[in-house]
């Protein structure tokens, strides 16, 4: 169980651990429930790392599952208290998404879909103002803010010198289209678009409305993967009132296929460069 400050990935080490310990002594969510008078869903919360887990909450699951070695729980009840503690965005209040980006705050790689914006991590300031504000009409100017000061901090993972973000990105040509803020602010947002393509570690591609039907019509996702083998990939869904998160073998492999069908339909790297900073150059006339 190797160490990490990361309290999202610690909890969900810890609840895949605690999954383990469960099959392994062959019981059910429902049984271990009924053992110590919780909900089911309680326990699958804590299994998929999406609910803080305590101490004592290890040390029950652990007699339930008659865990005799105490190496093993002693260090079960150290990733419980470490789960704990908060990650830089908790400075930044409630924000709705933490556990995605408690996610891609320790991502090795992040290959992005999106039909209709541009991705956050490749945001300008100005763009991120613009498109937070007119898709929350009812957010306090004080909470949009808020909201794209956390965008900015984590553009810093594309930034890192020691430990760059691997960033793939296809983007639908309607994101480029689409005017939000300004004509103005929209070229300097391809202008940006195309800077940041050409870092070594940041790919972005672009399906033109002229390639028809493809398989990322049903809308965004995004697939996170880890540099610890212990950590499986995760597909991200956002949704309005809630996220979805991925984690099966088999649910991952399917989006990965899709996947590879976008990056093969769409624009190569450089065709895409070009196609963006050609829509930049009609914004600017």
């Amino acid at each position: 169980m190797a160490s990490n400050v990361n309290p999202t990935v610690r909890r969900r080490r810890l609840g895949q651990e605690l999954r383990r310990l469960r099959e392994q002594k062959g019981m059910t969510a429902e049984e271990v429930a009924e053992r110590l008078l919780v909900s089911q869903s309680k326990i699958s919360r804590l299994e998929n790392g999406r609910r803080s887990i305590s101490q004592r909450d290890v040390r029950d699951l652990c007699g339930v599952y008659e865990v005799e070695d105490h190496r093993i729980v002693d260090s079960l009840m150290q990733m419980a208290k470490d789960s704990r503690q908060q990650g830089w965005w908790h400075s930044f209040g409630d924000i709705p998404y933490s556990v995605y980006i408690g996610l891609e705050t320790d991502a090795a790689s992040l290959r992005v879909y999106d039909p209709q914006v541009v991705p956050g991590l490749l945001q300008t300031r100005p763009y991120a103002e613009a498109l937070i504000a007119g898709a929350l009409p009812e957010t306090a100017p004080t909470d949009i803010d808020k909201r794209v000061q956390v965008r900015m901090r984590r553009q810093e993972r594309i930034s890192s010198p020691s430990n760059p973000l691997r960033l793939w990105t296809v983007l639908d040509e309607a994101a480029l289209r689409r005017v939000v803020g300004s004509r103005n602010v929209m070229r300097d947002q391809l202008e940006h678009l195309v800077e940041q393509s050409q870092l070594p570690h940041v790919t972005v591609q672009v399906i033109p409305f002229d390639m028809g039907a493809h398989p990322g019509l049903n809308g965004q996702y995004a697939i996170l993967e880890f540099p610890d083998a212990a950590d499986s990939s995760v597909v991200y869904i956002e949704g309005v009132t809630s996220d979805l998160y991925l984690e099966k073998a088999n649910d991952v492999h399917k989006y990965s296929v899709m996947y590879e069908h976008l990056r093969a339909q769409a624009l190569n790297v450089e065709q895409s460069r070009q196609f963006i900073a050609k829509i930049a150059k009609d914004y600017a006339s």
